[in-house]
Parts: C-alpha cells; structure tokens; sequence
C-alpha cells in the first residue's frame, strides 16, 4: 500500500541527501589500487573515525556535565559512548572477511598512512588520561590538528574531573594530585583508590560516585574489548608485520592492552 502524502517536490526544500552532504560523503571512497576490497578497507575506517567523532562529542560533553554538577546528563552522555564503542569493535569483524592474500594487492598503496596516525583517536585516549608525549610529533605538519590536539594533551582527562568529584564529596585526595600538569601520564594513587573503595562499600550513601564509578569502567571495558579486536584482525591480515606507519604492528597493539585509564577502579576488585 502506498502513503499517498509523501511529499514529492523537492525543487525549494532540502532533501535527505542535502541534509546529510551525501553526495560529499559518497563520494569520498577514493580507490588507489582499483582492488576490489580496497573499498571494503577504506569504508571500515571511514565509518570508525565517524562513530569516533561521536565518541569525543559525547565525552567532551561529559566532562562539560560533570563539572557542573549536571550528573545525570553525563550518566546518559557516557552510557551512549559504551554503545557507540560497541558497534565500533563490530567494525573490526567485517574488516576480518578480508584475507591476508586480497589485502596484499592493495596495501602498496597506503604508503605511510595507517590507522596509527588518527587524530581522533588520539584525542579519544587524551580525553581518557592516555597521553604518551612522542605521538604529538606526527601531526606537526598540519598546525590546526597539531593545536586542537595539544590543547587537549594539556587539559584534565574524564578521570582527571571523577577525581575532583570525589574532592569535593569529602574524600581525602592530595593537593598535588588535584593540580598536577595534566600533560604528564596519571600516575595511580592509594588516596584515589581508598576513596573509590569506600564508594563502593557504602554504595547508597554514595550511590551518584558509584554511578560513575560504574560508568568509567563500563567505558574501559569497551574500549579494552576494540583494542583486542583491533590486535586480532591485524593479526589475521598481517600477521607479525610492521604497520604502515612504521609501527611494530601486533606487537604494539599487544603492549597497550596492559595499559589502564582508570587503574583504582580496576585494582580496588581485588580488595572488596
């Protein structure tokens, strides 16, 4: 059956297309070997750096919420990351319909571009607490990046404001943790970890903490899944090799799975 009222005339009125800059977005598949499943590769990425984008939207946004005290909205900001976070880690079972054989006769042609050098990602694990100084250096060649990204480095990370929060609940965290240079990799804290462990021994008097604590480490656990099924499609593909960028490939991809944004959170488990 048809709906006789959908609306046909679209000489004055903006399409879906229009809305959406399809004709820009479609057309930005740009082949370099002509290899069939060069287009699946470049598509997977594509669509991961666009969740990506949603992903520090909506973290940046958390932030905003959680220093003023708006707890709710964060709640809500940070549990539509785990879900954006979940589709992202489906992208990388696609990508591993690819063979190590049909992704040879293309990989020539990234030269040095590899997913090592996204931008987004990096601010990603900056907003995170993961800030390793080197990485800068390979966005000096486009000054705009380069700032965005450096103002970030410098700037407090998610746990770096879930930290003032326990401060300003009452807990006993120390001065020079408070107003550390945030540009330096978090170092865990005993004072950090007491006080989370007191927030999860008396959950109801702190039930908005626990809230939180709950929704950092939903938030890791996701992100620690995508790191594992990144390590593991690239395995399947290319095995031990180097990546495009020069990377060590799997071997990195391995190290950072021992790293932790929000390590009293994790450690605390033992204890309870």
């Amino acid at each position: 059956m048809s709906d006789q009222n959908v609306y046909t005339d679209f000489k004055n009125e903006m399409t879906y297309a229009d809305y959406l800059s399809l004709d820009q977005l479609l057309a930005s598949q740009n082949r370099l070997s002509g290899h069939h499943d060069e287009m699946l590769f470049i598509i997977i990425h594509q669509v991961s750096e666009l969740w990506m984008k949603l992903i520090i939207h909506e973290i940046q946004a958390a932030c905003d919420s959680l220093k003023h005290n708006q707890f709710e909205p964060a709640f809500k900001q940070l549990a539509r990351v785990s879900k954006i976070q979940e589709q992202i880690i489906k992208a990388w079972d696609v990508l591993a319909t690819m063979t190590p054989s049909e992704y040879i006769e293309f990989r020539d042609s990234l030269g040095k571009a590899s997913g090592f050098q996204s931008y987004q990602y990096r601010l990603i694990e900056f907003s995170l607490g993961y800030k390793i100084p080197h990485i800068l250096k390979i966005y000096e060649q486009d000054q705009e990046i380069y700032d965005v990204l450096n103002q970030a480095y410098q700037e407090k990370g998610l746990y770096d404001i879930a930290i003032d929060k326990l401060y300003e609940a009452g807990f006993q965290i120390p001065e020079e943790l408070l107003n550390r240079d945030f540009s330096k990799p978090y170092v865990k804290s005993e004072e950090v970890k007491a006080a989370w462990s007191a927030v999860y021994k008396d959950s109801q008097t702190y039930w908005t903490l626990y809230q939180l604590a709950e929704k950092l480490v939903d938030l890791e656990d996701w992100h620690q899944q995508w790191r594992f099924r990144h390590m593991k499609t690239v395995e399947r593909i290319i095995g031990f090799k180097k990546g495009t960028g020069g990377s060590s490939g799997v071997n990195y991809l391995k190290s950072v799975l021992d790293s932790y944004f929000f390590p009293e959170l994790w450690d605390l488990r033992t204890e309870l």
